[in-house]
């Protein structure tokens, strides 16, 4: 199964959307930490992995939560192993 970016950038977005609704995703810099950019702590990012996974199908080992730290290497990485 191949997602395009497109295709995970959406969901991406809705997930986050869903963590922090208070903010506008839309004014997040796409290559700033993601926990700075939207005030998120360690479980909010733990719960946003666990949701791309479940929604995906694209497991996310541990050791690789800090290669998606930003919205751009999120999907970069998520791409890359749809």
């Amino acid at each position: 199964m191949s997602l395009s970016e497109e295709q995970i950038r959406s969901v991406l977005v809705e997930e986050l959307g869903r963590i922090a609704p208070e903010v506008e995703l839309d004014t997040i810099d796409p290559d700033g930490d993601l926990r700075d950019e939207m005030d998120i702590d360690s479980m909010d990012h733990l719960n946003l992995m666990i949701a791309l996974h479940q929604r995906l199908g694209i497991a996310i080992p541990e050791i690789d939560y800090p290669k998606l730290l930003t919205l751009n290497d999120a999907i970069r990485y998520l791409v890359a192993r749809s």
